[in-house]
C-alpha cells in the first residue's frame, strides 16, 4: 500500500480548497435552511407513544414501594446477563461483542420487551429509576471516552500522515455536507420542536461523520489486520477522525447551548484553552509522574484514585463550561502516557469494570429511548432508508475515493472505506447528546440508531466480501 505521492505544497493547496468548499457549502445550507418553517409537533404519532419513547409505562402501584437500591440491583443483574448473552451470540456470528450489547439494550426497551410485555418493562425500569440509571450510564461513558482517548496512537498518524489526514478529513467533510443537506428535507418534519435549523443541520452533519475508533480497533485485531499497512492507515485515519469530530461536536454543543454569540465564543474559547493547557502543560507532567510511579506497587492504589479523580475533574470542567462531560473524559485519556505498562495498568483497572457493568447501562438507557414502532408509516421507513444510504455514501464512498486518490489499491481503498463507516457505540453517544440537548425528536433518534447499527453490522461481512483479513 502506497502513501500519497502528492508533494507537500500540493497537499496544502488541496486541503485548503477542501476547507473552503466545506465552509461555503455549510454557509449555503444554513442560509437556505433559515427560511424553512420551524419544526412542528408530529401529528401522526399519538402522544402516548411519543411519551413512551422517552420513558416506559408507569409501574403498577404494588411496585411503588420498592427501594431505589433494589430496583438498581435488579436492573444491573438483568442488564449484565443480557449483555453477556447477546455479546456471546454476536461473537459467534462474526460480529464484535459490543454489537450484541447494543442490540441487547434495544431489546430490553420498548422496541421488543416493552412491546411483548409492557408490565415487565414497567417493573424493571420504572420512570422513577431513569435518573439514577442515566447518571450511572453517563459515568460509564465518561470512562469509556477516557479509554478511547488513551488508545489514540499518534505514532500511527506520524507514519502515515499524508494519506491519513486527507482520507479522514474527506471522510468527515463529505458525510457532514450530505447530512446537513439532508437536514433541509427533515427539519420541519422530524426535528424536535423549538430546535433551530442551525443546531439541527450541524448535528445531523456531525452524526453522519462519526467513526467508532474502539470498535474499528477491535475489528482489526480480531481479523489480524492491526499490524498491516491497511490496519495502520485505518487506525491513523480513525484517530484523526475521532479528534476532529469531537472538536466539531464541542463547537456544535456550544452553539446549541448558548443563545448569544458572546456565550458561544466564551465557551469555545474556554474549550480551546482547556485543550491547550492539557496538551502543552498537563500531558508532559502527567507522563513523568505516572511513568515514575507505575512500577511501584505501593503507589498503585493512590495512583488509580488520582487518575480517576483527574478524569472526573476534566469531565466536570467541560460540563461546567458548556461542553459535554464526555469531551473532558476524552481529553483526559489523550494526555495519558502511551507506554504499554501504563495502558495495560489502566485498562485492567478501568476498562474491565466499565465495559462489563457501566456501559451496558448506557445501551439500555439508549434502548429505552428507542421505540421502533414510532416508524409507523411508509414515509418514516423511507426516510430511515435514505439516512442509511446517505451515511454509507458519505463515509464509505468519500473515504474510499480519497484513499484511491492517494494511490491505495481499489481493494484496500474499499476496505478502508468500510472500516471508516463503522460507527458503533461512539455514534450512540453522539445521538444521546443530541437527544438530551433537545435537537433530536424521538422519531429521528430511532432512525439514527438504526443507521448506527446497520453501518456497524455491515463492516465484517463487507470485509469478508473483499477478502481482507480473517477472524482469529
Amino acid at each position: 500500500m502506497a502513501d500519497s505521492t502528492l508533494s507537500k505544497p500540493t497537499n496544502y493547496i488541496y486541503y485548503l480548497a477542501l476547507l473552503v468548499i466545506f465552509g461555503l457549502g455549510i454557509w449555503l445550507i444554513l442560509t437556505v435552511g433559515s427560511r424553512i418553517n420551524s419544526p412542528r409537533a408530529i401529528a401522526t404519532i399519538p402522544a402516548t407513544i411519543n411519551e413512551a419513547a422517552r420513558s416506559p409505562a408507569e409501574a403498577p402501584s404494588r411496585f411503588v414501594d420498592r427501594s431505589p437500591v433494589s430496583i438498581l440491583l435488579l436492573q444491573l443483574i438483568v442488564i449484565i446477563v443480557a449483555a453477556r448473552l447477546f455479546g456471546s451470540l454476536f461473537r459467534r456470528l462474526g460480529q464484535p461483542p459490543v454489537m450484541g450489547e447494543m442490540v441487547a439494550g434495544i431489546a430490553l426497551g420498548p422496541s421488543l420487551l416493552g412491546w411483548l410485555s409492557p408490565q415487565t418493562t414497567a417493573f424493571l425500569f420504572p420512570p422513577s429509576s431513569m435518573t439514577t440509571l442515566g447518571v450511572f450510564s453517563q459515568v460509564g461513558v465518561v470512562l469509556f471516552m477516557f479509554v478511547v482517548g488513551m488508545e489514540l496512537d499518534l505514532q500511527h498518524v506520524r507514519e502515515r500522515a499524508s494519506a491519513a489526514i486527507m482520507v479522514s478529513h474527506v471522510g468527515i467533510v463529505v458525510p457532514f455536507l450530505l447530512g446537513a443537506t439532508l437536514a433541509l428535507s427533515l427539519y420541519s418534519s422530524v426535528a424536535a420542536p423549538g430546535t433551530s435549523f442551525t443546531a439541527f443541520a450541524l448535528f445531523m452533519g456531525i452524526a453522519m461523520s462519526i467513526t467508532a475508533f474502539p470498535v474499528l480497533a477491535r475489528i482489526l485485531k480480531d481479523r489480524g489486520l492491526a499490524d498491516t499497512p491497511l490496519g495502520s492507515t485505518a487506525l491513523a485515519c480513525a484517530s484523526i477522525d475521532d479528534v476532529t469530530a469531537w472538536c466539531i461536536l464541542a463547537f456544535v454543543v456550544a452553539v446549541t447551548k448558548s443563545t448569544a454569540f458572546i456565550g458561544t465564543a466564551l465557551t469555545f474559547g474556554l474549550t480551546l484553552l482547556f485543550v491547550m493547557v492539557m496538551l502543552l502543560l498537563v500531558k508532559p507532567r502527567v507522563e513523568t509522574l505516572i511513568n515514575r510511579r507505575i512500577a511501584d506497587v505501593k503507589y498503585s492504589r493512590i495512583m488509580m484514585a488520582s487518575i480517576l479523580a483527574f478524569v472526573l475533574s476534566c469531565a466536570w470542567f467541560t460540563e461546567t463550561i458548556g461542553i459535554h462531560a464526555l469531551f473532558g473524559g476524552f481529553i483526559a485519556g489523550v494526555v495519558m502516557p502511551s507506554s504499554t505498562a501504563v495502558q495495560t495498568f489502566l485498562k485492567e483497572k478501568i476498562e474491565s469494570f466499565s465495559s462489563a457493568a457501566l456501559l451496558p447501562l448506557f445501551f439500555v438507557f439508549t434502548g429505552l429511548r428507542t421505540q421502533v414502532t414510532l416508524l409507523n408509516d411508509w414515509w418514516g421507513w423511507l426516510m430511515c432508508l435514505v439516512i442509511i444510504v446517505v451515511a454509507i455514501a458519505g463515509k464509505l464512498g468519500g473515504s474510499m475515493l480519497m484513499a484511491r486518490w492517494t494511490n491505495m489499491s481499489w481493494r484496500d481503498s474499499f476496505s478502508l472505506g468500510v472500516l471508516m463507516n463503522t460507527r458503533g457505540l461512539v455514534e450512540l453517544v453522539v445521538l444521546n447528546i443530541g437527544y438530551d440537548l433537545g435537537i433530536l425528536s424521538p422519531r429521528i433518534f430511532v432512525m439514527m440508531v438504526i443507521m448506527a447499527l446497520t453501518t456497524t453490522f455491515m463492516t465484517a461481512p463487507l470485509l469478508t466480501l473483499a477478502k481482507v483479513g480473517k477472524p482469529q
